[in-house]
């Protein structure tokens, strides 16, 4: 089967959606399966068996920025890419952001399923209700990563949305060198904004141990604030930007793997990226995370903007190696049941059914 996987942003930028997209194209690679994946590239293609599309822009959404192409240059690219390769089946994850996912919904070259990440609500869905809803609708499948992403789905689109999750690569988290760390070491790895809570973590800091060590990890609106306001603490080391192989050595290395986030989180795929790295996890007590870790079974979850109970929970995971072993163990079990091994599988299931169904119907 050729299959084709379409993301609306950027590969060389990172994100959530972009790393789901590039472990699921691996994962059916490994099953043998001709996998392309089309997308927008600033830079050199980050895997093997990508078709850059174009340089993003960047784009307000959610809270955040997300590295669109919605330029007609990258749409010609899409046209002619998707008639070249001749896919049996199309996946498109954030099937409606401006761009190549658009464009393959309304020229529609193939049997379409469209993967659904974000929650929170949508601009786009609320300014254009009309537009959205028809292009929702030549989609032939449609799944949703979590609860809050199918509600928000449901309610601006209309239509049912099979749930699945978002998949982690257990392997590339075990394999590999810790990165050294000179003393109980906590990483935050997050886009420095508002909604990810990495200031109520600063604040926090200041009720820890003089030991207790930060790595930070990311960029954002907030970085330049935060830095000068905290520039007095060198506990405190700011890593910038950082590749995909130093994130699993930090990960791997620290003690504990810190996500404040306050809201607007759909899928805690970076707990369960901790958790496949051997980490104890502190996060923020919000529907997003809760769909993936169990609260004081995997991770300890807080009350999202609490800086007093987040340095408390801390606290207790660097102090409490017992615990700290529990949630570990736990954490790994269940980052196990999120494999993306078995992602692929329940896909490829669906990709088959849909064309099978295709087929029959002559369409």
């Amino acid at each position: 089967m050729r299959i084709g996987i379409i993301c609306p942003y950027s590969l060389t930028l990172p994100g959530g959606v972009q790393m789901q997209v590039l472990g699921l194209a691996r994962a059916l690679r490994r099953r043998g399966e001709k996998v392309r994946v089309l997308a927008p590239c600033d830079g050199p293609p980050p895997d093997a068996g990508v078709t850059p599309l174009g340089l993003s822009l960047p784009t307000a959404a959610n809270g955040s920025v997300a590295p669109v192409a919605p330029d007609p240059a990258c749409q010609l690219r899409t046209i002619r890419a998707m008639r070249d390769e001749a896919f049996d089946v199309i996946h498109l994850h954030e099937p409606l952001a401006p761009g190549p996912t658009t464009t393959a919904i309304l020229t529609r070259p193939a049997p379409l399923i469209g993967t659904f990440h974000a929650a929170g609500g949508s601009k786009a869905y609320d300014l254009m209700p009309r537009a959205v809803r028809f292009l929702a609708g030549r989609l032939d499948d449609r799944c949703a990563v979590s609860e809050d992403a199918r509600t928000m789905a449901q309610d601006a689109l209309g239509g049912s949305y099979d749930l699945t999750f978002n998949g982690v690569e257990i392997a590339r988290y075990g394999a590999g060198t810790p990165h050294p760390t000179q003393g109980p070491t906590i990483l935050f790895l997050g886009r420095h904004e508002p909604r990810k809570g990495l200031r109520v973590l600063l604040d926090a800091m200041s009720m820890l141990p003089a030991a207790v060590r930060l790595w930070v990890a990311g960029e954002g609106p907030e970085t330049d604030e935060l830095r000068a306001r905290h520039a007095g603490d060198s506990r405190i080391e700011w890593l910038g930007t950082i590749s995909e192989t130093e994130k699993i050595a930090r990960l791997q290395g620290a003690d504990v793997f810190c996500a404040p986030s306050l809201h607007g989180e759909s899928f805690g795929i970076v707990l369960l990226e901790a958790m496949a790295a051997g980490t104890s996890v502190v996060a923020g007590d919000i529907p997003g995370y809760a769909n993936v870790a169990r609260r004081g079974q995997d991770a300890l979850l807080v009350a999202p903007g609490d800086s007093s109970e987040l340095a408390n929970a801390l606290r207790t995971v660097l102090a409490d190696t017992q615990q700290s072993a529990a949630l570990v163990e736990s954490g790994l079990k269940r980052a196990e049941e999120f494999s993306m091994a078995h992602l692929a599988d329940l896909y490829l299931a669906r990709y088959e059914k849909l064309v099978a169904t295709v087929a029959t119907s002559g369409g």
